[in-house]
């Protein structure tokens, strides 16, 4: 029987967002609205998704006279990729 896929990371954008926070130890607003082509709206609500979870962290700051939003992924974020990974490699290989 196939696990449940943590539907949390199911989305294609938050799924993204995760997939290059991972990779990195922290990333800015503008780089993950470069990297995941979406609108600054869309990406807002994702992350604020993402974080509302646990699954992210964000630091807003700002860097001279304007804002600056930082994200960076969690201990709970890596294990629940991690584990969307796993779940999803059962899919693959049955």
């Amino acid at each position: 029987m196939f696990k449940n896929l943590d539907p949390l990371l199911h989305s294609q954008l938050r799924l993204a967002i995760i997939s290059l926070l991972i990779t990195v130890e922290e990333a800015e607003f503008s780089f993950l609205k470069d990297k995941t082509k979406a609108t600054s709206g869309n990406l807002s609500v994702q992350i604020e998704k993402l974080r509302e979870a646990n699954y992210i962290k964000i630091e807003k700051s700002f860097k001279g006279k304007y804002p600056l939003t930082k994200c960076a992924i969690t201990k709970k974020g890596i294990e629940a990729f991690e584990e969307y990974v796993s779940i999803l490699q059962q899919y693959i290989k049955p």
